[in-house]
């Protein structure tokens, strides 16, 4: 059996992309409802529930960085032209947002504009990044395999959809997150929360799914020509909404965060299923993108041995920091 392995880097990037979305997208939703706790108390709760494992959740965007650009150079080639100002503004969120991680746990006087930095830079990062979700739906201008678009092509109204709904669905996984990691009154602020950012998230869906055939030919015709595959993982995606409201009434603990995962994870099976095999929409495909065989061996060598170390680590800081958290029980 010969394996290829274009598809083996696709998928190892699907992976990282969809672990970066699941772990960083918890802790960047804390940050956009930081704004609305219910006092400082609850603040030092959200913040101390996600100090110890925010910077390794960080990992996967550049495995996924570093493995777009190795195995495929094409992509990245577009894409770093097409989204330079949309990436600088999420490396510029993600780097004010990590400095108020160290700097609000020491500063009494200022720990209010700490507090700002760690909500705008959140905000920031979040919208960037749903606004380049939009960008790729959109497709790229390409002529001869270079981007020959504007610097603001990524910025339109149907972005400004997408990344105001990824900050509504990383809020969704912020308030349940908040659900296992807290109790008292921090969690019956999250329980009051998570219904009415469920619902926004299911607003902004239903506007994306009524929108994205009007922007993308390709989807439009994916999507009616394998009706009865693609619309499995949408149907899926409503399935764990359902299950997140109920869990939330029941007032349960951990099932409500395990439905936002789900969510998150069958809408991002449901866009990957709607362009694949196109990584550069509308025209060039992963085996177009593809760096040289050698090339992708040489890389994927290296990656077998760090993705087990990385998984392991995670999984160690997940396991040594498990349980509620306490607004006194910081790891500084």
């Amino acid at each position: 059996m010969n394996l290829d392995i274009t598809l083996v880097w696709a998928g190892i990037i699907g992976f990282g992309v969809i672990m970066y979305v699941l772990m960083d997208g918890f802790d960047l939703g804390l940050g956009i409802l930081y704004p609305f706790a219910p006092d400082e108390t609850s603040r030092d709760v959200m913040m101390n529930s996600v100090a110890p494992v925010w910077d390794g959740n960080e990992t996967w965007l550049v495995l996924g960085g570093a493995g777009l650009l190795g195995a495929f150079p094409l992509a990245y080639s577009v894409f770093l032209p097409a989204l330079y100002i949309g990436v600088f503004l999420m490396l510029a969120g993600l780097i004010f947002r990590g400095i108020s991680f160290e700097f609000r746990f020491k500063s009494r006087k200022n720990r209010h504009w700490w507090n700002r930095a760690f909500c705008w830079g959140s905000v920031v990062a979040t919208f960037a990044q749903g606004a380049v979700v939009g960008a790729y739906i959109q497709g790229f201008p390409v002529e001869d395999k270079i981007f020959v678009g504007g610097a603001f092509d990524w910025l339109t109204p149907f972005t400004v959809i997408t990344g105001l709904g990824l900050m509504a669905g990383y809020a969704l996984l912020g308030a349940t997150w908040l659900i296992l990691k807290s109790e008292g009154h921090t969690q019956d602020w999250a329980y009051a929360i998570t219904p009415r950012l469920l619902w926004a998230v299911l607003g902004v869906f239903a506007i994306i799914s009524l929108w994205t055939p009007l922007v993308s030919v390709d989807v439009r015709e994916r999507w009616l020509s394998h009706i009865h595959l693609i619309w499995v993982f949408p149907i899926l995606a409503m399935v764990c909404a359902a299950a997140l409201y109920r869990a939330v009434k029941q007032r349960e603990e951990g099932r409500p965060f395990i439905m936002a995962l789900g969510l998150f994870i069958f809408t991002y099976l449901g866009m990957i299923a709607s362009k694949w095999p196109v990584i550069v929409p509308p025209d060039y495909t992963v085996w177009d993108a593809a760096s040289a065989p050698e090339s992708q061996v040489f890389l994927l060598i290296g990656t077998v041995f760090v993705i087990p170390v990385v998984l392991a680590y995670t999984t160690w800081t997940y396991w040594v920091f498990r349980g509620k958290v306490k607004a006194d029980d910081g790891y500084h």
